[in-house]
């Protein structure tokens, strides 16, 4: 009995490993033809130039005859280290036991399984792995660069190739996938080269890794559902009225610009954390642009075209509630947009706003942080050139540029559980708006590259559009900034910097705790991430700003709440938006890039 139920056993082993293999055959000819239809590389946004290369050459070389005693130290001192662990590695498989060093990878996340400690193997890899990051780290900080851009930028390069490299990435060094592999016969690994042909076939041969699934989710279904009309459509927007959630409403109208990279509705995405949702149960008749994604026929819209949907935007509004005045709010790249949008209107003596908020925002670029790799003409140059090829800023470059700021939690994290651990992309909200992103115009996209993030022009000697020199000082309106104190899109100390450089005498600066979107998308109910408020003293600094600053638990929502409650004038009846064009979301944010 025992034998025939091996028999058994070993016959269904071996059809569950033809047809893997099968599989496997099948899944290599797709990844093969897909992988050959990637069009041709633009070696500008590959890499750095090879100015970068023969900097950091010309500073080792400079180190190096300079202080020899030093570079040889640390040579020795590598060495002796890898040598040291090899004798570690061998004694403990001598004794068949580990003992883990003190300086070990502690809270590593990528090292978490036990047998990176208790293995020999694993751990051995591990620690050589440190080894050699502290060694590749020590180095380039150890360069002799009078520039500090170059240092910058040769730290992040760096620390990508040490990212890179980590065991954890390699099936043969990684005890999960190892583990995974055995306890499914080999089915995770077939699945995870599934995953990898889907990614690369529906990224035109490009290796981008998919981090949410993209099937769960429908806008306007089970995210962005708040109830809505479209009441304007042009070539570049569609402007969504909202349905009243309270018998009386402020008197001002409410008009939120979102950015146009990703889409409006990561305000909305579920009821409970819905920031739209929030704003008409505080009774504000609310107004929300959802932009066009571009295609290469918008190749030429630029700055002047987005100022002058803002400027539409607002009299269609104005217009729709018989109002003259109202408040507005923008978003990222839209806030800097409407700084500029503020701006000229100040220099045409037009008063239609009487407030601003702005989310993340940057307006001053003097500290380019942690883009200052992507914001040299190096990959710049290489952007004019895809701009040239395409008449685009395309998604996937600009989503693969975002998730090399965060490379352990956006590109090898998810490669891994997808690719080696054959798991399927999880269903999240957050995730799944990532995903979504959208083109740039081409024309827009250089203007903002060169003119404010390179140039600082809004911030110096003034920008150039529609005929006038704008500076950041003619933003003169009653200004709300809400920063995040851990953004490493829109660092606070940035946000707070072009907010001191504004002309206005009535400034707020609100500083949330956490992310770029964590820190803005933080609903009351949650009671999650605190916020902080300061003195309307901009003269100080940003530092001396947040060390007088007082320290209030839960979400700066309501806060602002009051700050606009001043500004929104009496109650009056409820607006209806009426039938308009269609429901919301409306039809432009189903539009993908491709």
């Amino acid at each position: 009995m025992a034998e025939a139920l091996a028999r058994g056993s070993s016959g269904a082993t071996a059809r569950k490993l033809a047809e893997n293999i099968e599989r496997i055959e099948v899944l290599g000819q797709r990844l093969m033809a897909a992988l050959s239809s990637r069009p041709r590389s633009n070696p500008g946004i590959e890499a750095p130039g090879p100015d970068l290369f023969l900097t950091a050459a010309s500073a080792w070389a400079k180190t190096l005859s300079e202080q020899p005693g030093r570079v040889l130290e640390n040579q020795v001192n590598y060495w002796g280290e890898t040598l040291k662990n090899y004798a570690d590695a061998q004694r403990a498989i001598a004794l068949g036991q580990v003992q883990p060093a003190e300086d070990d990878a502690g809270s590593d996340k990528r090292f978490g399984h036990p047998l990176w400690q208790s293995h020999p193997y694993f751990n051995f890899v591990k620690r050589q792995y440190l080894i050699n990051a502290k060694a590749l780290k020590d180095a380039a900080g150890n360069l002799k660069l009078s520039d500090d851009v170059a240092r910058r930028r040769i730290t992040w390069l760096t620390d990508q190739m040490v990212d890179m490299m980590a065991p954890t990435n390699f099936l043969a060094t990684n005890p999960d996938a190892l583990e995974r592999a055995v306890q499914t016969e080999g089915e995770s690994l077939v699945r995870g080269l599934e995953n990898l042909v889907r990614d690369v076939e529906r990224n035109g041969g490009d290796f981008v890794v998919s981090l949410a699934d993209r099937e769960a989710f429908s806008v306007g279904e089970n995210i962005g559902t708040s109830e809505g009309v479209v009441v304007d459509r042009t070539p570049l927007y569609e402007l969504i009225q909202y349905k009243p959630a309270t018998d009386k409403v402020f008197e001002t109208p409410l008009l939120i610009f979102p950015p146009w990279i990703n889409k409006f509705y990561i305000l909305d995405l579920k009821p409970q954390n819905s920031l739209i949702k929030w704003l008409l149960e505080q009774g504000h008749t609310l107004f929300v642009v959802s932009w066009k994604n571009p295609d290469s026929s918008y190749a030429d819209v630029g700055m002047e075209e987005y100022v002058a949907a803002y400027l539409e935007a607002m009299d269609k509004v104005r217009d729709l509630t018989a109002q003259p005045r109202l408040n507005v709010v923008g978003y990222c790249i839209a806030g800097t947009t409407l700084s500029l949008t503020l701006a000229l209107l100040k220099q045409r003596g037009d008063d239609r706003v009487k407030s601003a908020t702005l989310f993340t925002t940057l307006t001053d670029f003097s500290d380019q942080g942690e883009f200052v790799s992507f914001l040299q003409d190096d990959f710049v140059n290489g952007i004019a050139e895809e701009v040239s090829r395409h008449g685009l800023l395309r998604a996937q470059l600009m989503s693969r540029t975002m998730s090399f700021l965060r490379p352990n939690d956006l590109v090898w994290g998810p490669a891994i559980r997808s690719y080696m651990m054959g798991e399927e992309p999880p269903a999240f909200d957050l995730l799944f708006w990532n995903g979504d992103s959208t083109n740039l115009p081409g024309k827009m996209a250089m203007q903002y590259l060169r003119g404010l993030c390179q140039q600082n022009a809004f911030a110096t000697e003034g920008f150039d559009l529609m005929g006038h020199k704008l500076h950041l000082s003619d933003v003169t309106v009653p200004v709300c900034a809400i920063a995040c104190e851990t953004d490493h899109i829109a660092p606070w100390k940035d946000c707070w910097r072009g907010v001191a450089g504004m002309g206005s005498k009535d400034k707020t600066f609100i500083l949330s705790e956490s992310g770029h979107i964590a820190g803005i998308v933080n609903p009351p109910t949650k009671k999650k991430y605190g916020h902080y408020i300061g003195s309307s003293d901009f003269g100080g600094g940003y530092q001396a700003w947040k060390e007088s600053a007082s320290f209030a638990p839960g979400t700066w929502w309501t806060h602002w709440a009051d700050w606009l409650a001043e500004r929104a004038g009496r109650m009056v009846p409820a607006r209806s938006p009426g039938d308009g064009l269609g429901p919301a979301p409306g039809t432009y944010v189903h539009e993908r890039a491709a």
